[in-house]
């Protein structure tokens, strides 16, 4: 029997079996080979701390590696590209995080519709932003830092970790709302971005918590406030900026999405794992430690919260005026 015979007949038995409702054989043993979960961004910062934390939990819990394959570039759309364009067996996911949902108006030619062209698999946690200025910068509040930019029009610029991140667009949200006028300066990441700011050539940057925490305690850079509605729980004396610009909200969600077309099987398979993966109390903590907190969702929930997110960044891009070709 030739090859092509024989994928004809494997792929005549798959649609009979489809058609008699009974579930690809890839569901019932999913995952039976290494799943590979692609990442936007570099090694090493908060986006690719959390995916180490999850994947290694998965692969313990599977008996399966979920191999997390770093495509950092365009923002974290050469990821997004990646993983849309893959086959929907299953076997590669795309981390999630608010540059999926703030790309889909950023970016004036993406090759792919995410909400579109992904299936939401599950929710793992929410991460606030934290506003962090260099020790040389003469202001200790929100307000003084905003009194200095508008006393120096032009002169004070943020830096971030790539256009189309929650970093970049909650300085662009800051701007809008407060009318100052800084510089934004994009980096490959915070991690480059701190020497910068250490040194004053760059005067801040709104990054995630993880990193601008891990600075600020270290003395390096100085902590204004954070970038959600409320307090971060464990940071009480940390202010929201928003007690000081009203409307200010930025937090990042963070989880996992598929190629479309990935069987509900395997959705609902990797749905209740991360669930069971966020109840175990030794993960928790560890995601505590970088000031997470787990937001267990269904497929369903969590692909409302990436509608809902692309919309509100809709908005925000559209007042700022920003865009990138």
């Amino acid at each position: 029997m030739t090859g092509f015979l024989r994928a004809a007949i494997a792929g005549i038995v798959c649609l009979l079996s489809v058609a008699a409702g009974v579930a690809p054989s890839s569901a019932a043993d999913y995952p039976n080979r290494p799943v590979r979960w692609l990442i936007g961004f570099a090694a090493g910062g908060p986006v690719d701390i959390v995916a180490r934390i999850m994947s290694q939990w998965l692969s313990e819990h599977f008996g399966q590696q979920f191999v997390v394959e770093n495509r950092a570039g365009s923002g974290g759309n050469l990821a997004a590209a990646t993983a849309i364009n893959s086959p929907p067996d299953g076997y590669t996911l795309l981390f999630v995080a608010p540059n999926n949902a703030i790309s889909t108006s950023l970016y004036k030619h993406l090759s792919y519709d995410f909400i579109r062209d992904t299936v939401p698999v599950a929710s793992i946690m929410q991460l606030t932003n934290m506003l962090v200025v260099s020790n040389a910068m003469p202001v200790k509040t929100v307000q003084e830092f905003i009194d200095y930019c508008k006393a120096n029009p032009g002169k004070v610029s943020y830096a971030s970790s790539g256009y189309g991140t929650s970093v970049h667009m909650s300085g662009e949200l800051f701007k809008a709302l407060t009318h100052v006028d800084m510089v934004h300066v994009p980096y490959r990441g915070s991690a480059i971005a701190f020497p910068d700011i250490i040194s004053n050539k760059v005067q801040l940057i709104f990054d995630n918590l993880p990193s601008a925490l891990e600075q600020s305690r270290g003395g390096t850079v100085r902590a204004l406030g954070v970038t959600s509605p409320q307090r971060w729980p464990g940071l009480p004396d940390i202010p929201a900026i928003a007690e000081t610009v009203p409307g200010f909200e930025s937090v990042g969600f963070y989880g996992i999405s598929a190629p479309k077309g990935t069987p509900p099987e395997i959705v609902e398979i990797l749905n209740k794992a991360v669930g069971e993966a966020l109840k175990d109390p030794k993960l928790v903590e560890r995601l505590s430690q970088i000031g997470g907190i787990p937001k267990p969702m269904t497929p369903a929930e969590f692909g409302k919260l990436i509608a809902d997110e692309t919309e509100k960044w809709r908005k925000v891009v559209e007042f700022a005026g920003v865009s990138v070709e």
